[in-house]
């Protein structure tokens, strides 16, 4: 049978909701009567041929990335209830608004030891009473009614009596209190509680009455369901979701030390980035995230630190993820509590360093030679790995904006003249790349944030587009960076042969759509999906920016975000094959010039307004068709089949929202869901719903 479908379920072909759309609501999300018209015939015809076929998509398309921006990893990920829980800020009346520990009893008997400090710079050292209890205390804790484990170092003289009080509420039966032995020497004493009731405005105290002083070095606080140290919540939610997680990355790595960040977390010192002018706890360094990897059910993809590090620096962290036992760092690795090596293959050499707002920022020239380095000493290190090199296409080098470059046979610096960088410049930073750097890299890293905005190549700057463009040309900004990505790769093939003798792949290693929300947000980033999905033959990776807003989650709760279920629809239902579709509606011309974000010929199928994209499964008994409707109407497309043959049962999963600004927020109930109906592919009309991203599934005969 060479024919699709009109869904059972009764949504029509091109549906007229002018009034359900006054209403501020969606139609397309169930049939009812009076909601919609019928076309007589369809106005588009699509072919999918699936005897012609494109490189596999890869798992790792599908990747997260996540860095430390203050307390991102911390709020999301780990399961830490405490702040500042190795006492970088003292123990003080001072930053009312601040999260931090305060003194119980008299502030002057709370002081902070900077002479035998635990860990960092200073601990707090509390001098105590026989008659008033004198301690500290952290509020404004977010708990759950469930058990909680902890510890406490503590250090203290012969006659304290201390206990931690973990409170939920202010009235009788709602603290719990454990007592804690104290010893003259540095211990570390394990807590544990049961909280009865779920509240946001929990507090710890660690308190005592009696002579002399105690000393607190380090506590901590996580739900008794913790994995590893992690959030369960979320970890459950996120498992299987990502293709891989790329971390530390981001502008964070180029000031981060890898070193300060293993071995036992309480002798850890907080650590400041200078990138965000924040402190953060440095509990989740390397092994924390490789293990969290495993929790995942992903590959990692650490990224090193060019910026501030060297590449000795990088060497010894490869050497520890992925030495033996019997190496000096592999020794330290096994020391920390993992002998087996972690057999990491994808490593990014540093971030941006094209970027002016990056640490450690090098011109061009230099930077080259720096990779190079650090490649090297990875490699020497472990020669298995796959190095992804720093890169930046010229459409991206155009949007990014180089401030100057050295002319590296005049060595003077140079001022572009032009916004937009051209081909084999001197600002092509990739062409650079592939010449000064061939054979230390296997894979080009590239970022791209679309947006509804445009960059304007005489403006130097993004815009807003007027007079306004419809929703369709509005969410295709993104995947047109994409395609421009697609057409600088074709400008580098005859140069550069290793490119077409697929030696070289690409790596997006952060995406996202911005300046977006709801189902506008949604429309854009399916359409960045599908068109990698269209280069599979070169973009081999992505990570999605950032992974854990896959989620919506607060202190103790967690729910997909309307991303998370656009991502899990992707990830669980669509193929792996691309196969040709032809059409009869091309996508129209561009309103404006190439250059940046903007390609010469705009992405998308030639089935405007409808964005579409078929796939096989791996053993090619499934065939995918996804469809992009970020218009009012129903789109009928008039849809046939070369080379497979399907049963008359065919799924089909609906991912729509109750409204334009759906979106689907931790203890509420959601809004952008995916409904799952059953069709009849002898149908011959294929029905996008109006505002709707779906996936089609035919099974062979």
């Amino acid at each position: 049978m060479d024919s699709t479908s009109t869904e059972s379920s009764g949504i029509s072909r091109r549906t007229v909701i002018q009034a359900s759309m006054a209403a501020g609501l969606l139609t397309g999300l169930s049939a009812t009567a009076g909601t919609t018209a019928y076309a007589a015939d369809p106005a588009i015809s699509a072919g999918i041929d699936a005897t012609k076929k494109s490189a596999p998509i890869l798992p790792y398309v599908y990747g997260a990335f996540i860095e430390h921006i203050g307390t991102l990893v911390y709020d999301s990920l780990w399961s830490e209830v405490l702040a500042d829980r190795k006492f970088y800020l003292a123990v003080d009346t001072q930053s009312p608004n601040t999260r931090k520990w305060r003194p119980v009893g008299p502030a002057a008997d709370v002081t902070m030891d900077t002479k035998d400090p635990y860990v960092g710079e200073q601990s707090p050292k509390v001098a105590l009473s026989r008659s008033e209890t004198r301690g500290i205390k952290q509020t404004g804790l977010g708990l759950a009614a469930k058990a909680y484990v902890g510890r406490v170092v503590i250090a203290g003289d012969p006659g304290t009596h201390v206990v931690a009080t973990l409170s939920w509420g202010d009235g009788p039966g709602q603290s719990q209190s454990v007592a804690v032995t104290v010893k003259k020497g540095w211990a570390t004493v394990p807590l544990r509680f049961v909280c009865r009731a779920a509240t946001t405005t929990g507090s710890l105290e660690i308190s005592g009455t009696g002579t002399g002083t105690f000393r607190v070095g380090a506590v901590s606080l996580m739900p008794g369901d913790n994995v590893k140290g992690f959030r369960k919540d979320t970890i459950d939610l996120l498992r299987g979701l990502g293709g891989f997680w790329r971390f530390p990355g981001g502008n964070f790595v180029s000031g981060h030390d890898w070193q300060n960040a293993i071995g036992d977390p309480d002798l850890r010192p907080t650590t400041f980035d200078p990138d965000r002018n924040q402190a953060q706890s440095n509990d989740v360094g390397t092994d924390e995230f490789l293990a969290m990897c495993d929790l995942l059910d992903t590959d990692p993809y650490p990224c090193v630190n060019t910026g501030f590090g060297s590449a000795r620096e990088a060497a010894l962290m490869v050497e520890y993820v992925n030495g033996a036992p019997d190496t000096p760092m592999g020794a330290l690795r096994s020391a920390n509590g993992h002998p087996k090596p972690y057999g990491v293959k994808y490593w990014a050499v540093g971030n941006e360093m094209f970027g002016f707002w990056q640490l450690g920022y090098m011109t061009p020239a230099h930077y080259m030679i720096k990779h190079n380095l650090f490649a090297d000493a990875m490699r020497k290190a472990d020669p298995s790995i796959a190095i992804v090199a720093v890169g930046g296409f010229p459409a991206s080098m155009t949007v990014h904006r180089l401030p100057f470059y050295i002319d590296p046979s005049s060595r003077q610096i140079v001022q572009p003249t032009s916004v937009k960088v051209e081909y084999g410049s001197l600002t092509d930073w990739n062409h650079r790349l592939l010449t000064s750097s061939s054979g230390k890299f296997d894979v080009i890293s590239e970022h791209c944030y679309g947006t509804t905005q445009r960059f304007d190549l005489d403006q130097g700057k993004y815009v807003d587009v007027s007079p306004a463009e419809s929703m369709v040309d509005s969410c295709r900004r993104g995947a047109n960076y994409i395609k421009s990505v697609r057409e600088n790769w074709e400008l580098y093939k005859p140069d550069f042969p290793e490119l077409e003798q697929n030696q070289i792949k690409v790596s997006i290693d952060e995406w996202g759509f911005q300046k977006a929300s709801g189902m506008k947000q949604l429309f854009g980033l399916a359409m960045m999906l599908h068109e990698m999905f269209r280069a599979s033959d070169f973009i081999t990776m992505a990570a999605y920016t950032m992974g854990v807003s896959w989620l919506s989650y607060n202190k103790t709760d967690s729910t997909y975000s309307a991303a998370g279920v656009l991502f899990k629809l992707y990830r669980e239902r669509f193929g792996v094959t691309p196969v040709d579709i032809t059409g009869s509606s091309p996508q129209p011309a561009p309103n404006f010039p190439p250059g940046g974000d903007q390609p010469s010929v705009n992405a998308g199928s030639p089935t405007y307004p409808v964005d579409m994209m078929a796939t096989l499964s791996a053993d090619g008994r499934t065939l995918t068709v996804a469809t992009v409707n970020a218009t009012a109407d129903a789109q009928d497309i008039d849809l046939s089949f070369n080379g497979f043959n399907a049963r008359p049962n065919g799924k089909l999963w609906r991912l729509t929202g109750t409204t334009l600004d759906a979106t689907n927020r931790v203890g509420q109930p959601p809004q952008v869901t995916v409904a799952e109906l059953a069709f009849d592919t002898r149908a011959n009309v294929l029905s996008a719903a109006p505002y709707s991203v779906e996936i089609r599934s035919f099974t062979r005969a």
